[in-house]
């Protein structure tokens, strides 16, 4: 009985089993090609890569993957492609630091997403960025709630900076474990500080259900002034 698979194409795309030894030096040659691309184009650590240094990323990672493993691709048309590469990075780095337009253009700007313990809803809503990402993001910094959070911005290249109020000026806050996030409703069932989930200000209300001050939204979780344990 045939064979459902031949083995020989799908393995080795009817290549001889000699062209292993040119996969070999292949990736060895782009391998090397991209290290020192990376070296002269003064490569960042991985967290602090901005856009533009993505996409030289992805584009250096898709000109060496083709050369590794196909035969009809030569090694110097994709050297080529990385020289361009590299001229380019080059010349945008040089205009980043003699354009300020351009550099909001392609770095774009840090944003305030929030301000003395409330989201600053039209930062907020620019980025691209989910509440609960955000959130996630609060919490491996050991923030139980925004009321000991005095700042927090988004940096160009995706950080979280952190600036909190010292333990004397903790205030209340919303919630944002998700234990005590997810008890948010409605309803007001006795009288307290609440915190409006949608923009995070704080107020006190009576049991009845009512509109946030800043939002007018009417969702609510109880706040908290728990202060900050590292």
């Amino acid at each position: 009985m045939k064979d459902i698979f031949e083995w020989k194409r799908l393995l080795f795309n009817d290549l001889p089993y000699e062209f292993l030894f040119e996969v070999g030096f292949r990736t060895v040659i782009m391998f090397t090609v991209v290290l020192l691309t990376l070296k002269f184009a003064g490569k960042r650590g991985v967290k602090q890569l901005s856009i533009f240094e993505v996409v030289i990323i992805i584009s250096l990672g898709s000109a060496a993957g083709d050369p590794m493993f196909y035969e009809d691709v030569g090694l110097v048309p994709a050297i080529i492609v990385f020289l361009i590469i590299l001229t380019m990075y080059r010349g945008v780095t040089w205009l980043l630091g003699k354009s300020k337009k351009f550099e909001n253009f392609i770095e774009g700007k840090t944003q305030c997403l929030i301000e003395d313990g409330q989201f600053s809803l039209a930062s907020f809503e620019r980025e691209d960025l989910a509440q609960d990402e955000f959130f996630a993001e609060l919490r491996l910094k050991s923030i139980e709630h925004l009321g000991q959070v005095r700042n927090a911005y988004i940096e160009t290249n995706g950080a979280i900076s952190v600036y909190f109020y010292d333990d004397a000026d903790v205030k209340f806050g919303l919630p944002i474990r998700p234990q005590l996030f997810s008890l948010k409703s409605t309803n007001i069932p006795k009288s307290g500080i609440y915190a409006c989930t949608f923009c995070a200000n704080t107020q006190r209300l009576e049991p009845t259900s009512g509109k946030c001050s800043v939002c007018s939204r009417n969702e609510w979780v109880e706040a908290i002034k728990s202060k900050r344990i590292v």
